[in-house]
């Protein structure tokens, strides 16, 4: 069995940023997100971060088309 994780970073550098925008997106939804270990979120609580993101990506995404 391999070790190999498909959550790595594309651009390693852009941790930082994606940890910002992660905090952001858990915030406006209302999920309290800590640093490090967030393994005590529910299931719909870490789906509602990850859709925000994804959320904010296609309208960044779209914004730019104009």
């Amino acid at each position: 069995m391999s070790n190999n994780r498909s959550n790595r970073l594309v651009v390693p550098q852009a941790k930082e940023a994606m940890n910002k925008f992660k905090m952001e997106a858990a915030n406006e939804v209302g999920v309290n997100l800590k640093e490090g270990y967030n393994g005590d979120l529910t299931s719909r609580q870490a789906g509602s971060v990850g859709g925000q993101m994804v959320k904010k990506m296609i309208e960044s995404y779209e914004n730019g088309l104009k």
